[in-house]
């Protein structure tokens, strides 16, 4: 092909298509380098490595797979296709404005010259497009974080009301052990001041899933004789979650759950027993039930 021939072929080219925004640089790939210069992309990677004190950072730099994985998500039809970088023995490398301009003072051929000036008036091109927009795409941005905010705020919305319908009134079956504890975890994890467990079986299970608490949440613990927890249990207990108090009575047969005196669970087995046979557990919403509960 003729000087002509190869000048002509490269007018068909739309350079700015071949320039991408990489780590906030305008650059152009080392394949599409050698395209236009019409030498082998290997060719041109050795003359960088020849010449390496030439080529800092903010000249040339390679891509990661995660730079890649994002071009190739971006563009449809692009150089990192045609080349199909994931079969290639390296990552790409990436040539700035000033890394194009060294580069082609080391090129020795014919059209290097005015191939260099093309690419030049491309990226020139390029910075005046992007600065004559700057307010639109600032606005677009804007645009995208609070869309992005919406669905963050609109996920917690969301999961919260799915918490509360879960915690509403739920049945578990026998063997569902772990959704259950879950569950009770989820409980005690809402209170920000105090928490009221009355269960008349207590063990040492029940102070493991209280370790859960938020941070100096107060636990009260109502329970009777056969509950299985001792003293040492408690002050161990205290000694990394303060503050838990235990109480003996005789009063309650049920068990149940309270909240910063706020929100009362009946729960239709013993917390040490979850999961072990179908029960159920409920929120109790009758304020004057829960006043009730509380002060007895």
């Amino acid at each position: 092909m003729c000087l002509e021939e190869k000048m002509l072929d490269i007018g068909n080219y739309n350079i700015k298509n071949l320039i991408y925004t990489i780590r906030g640089k305008q650059v152009m790939l080392d394949k599409d380098v050698a395209m236009l210069y019409h030498y082998e992309t290997k060719k041109i990677n050795q003359t960088v490595k020849r010449n390496i004190d030439r080529f800092p950072e903010k000249f040339c730099f390679q891509l990661n797979e995660n730079e890649v994985e994002n071009l190739r998500s971006q563009i449809v039809t692009s150089s990192l296709e045609k080349e199909n970088y994931g079969g290639r023995r390296y990552l790409p490398y990436a040539f700035t404005e000033q890394g194009i301009a060294m580069l082609s003072g080391l090129l020795r051929n014919q059209i290097a010259v005015q191939v260099s000036i093309n690419i030049m008036d491309a990226f020139v091109e390029m910075r005046r497009f992007l600065s004559s927009n700057s307010e639109m795409f600032n606005r677009l941005i804007n645009v995208e974080y609070k869309l992005l905010e919406h669905d963050k705020k609109f996920d917690e919305v969301f999961n919260q009301l799915q918490q509360e319908e879960n915690i509403k009134q739920k049945i578990f079956f026998e063997g569902q052990i772990y959704d259950a504890y879950s569950l009770i975890i989820d409980i005690i994890r809402k209170a920000k001041q105090k928490i009221l467990i009355i269960d008349n079986y207590i063990d040492d299970s029940v102070l493991k899933m209280l370790t859960k608490k938020n941070k100096d949440v107060e636990v009260v613990v109502l329970t009777s004789d056969k509950s299985n927890i001792s003293k040492l249990d408690i002050q161990k207990f205290n000694k990394e979650y303060p503050i838990l108090k235990v109480a003996k009575t005789d009063k309650f047969h049920d068990r149940f759950i309270a909240i910063d005196n706020k929100e009362l669970y009946h729960c239709g087995a013993s917390i040490k027993d979850l999961g072990k046979k179908c029960f159920g557990i409920n929120i109790i919403e009758d304020e004057n039930i829960i006043k009730k509960i509380i002060e007895i």
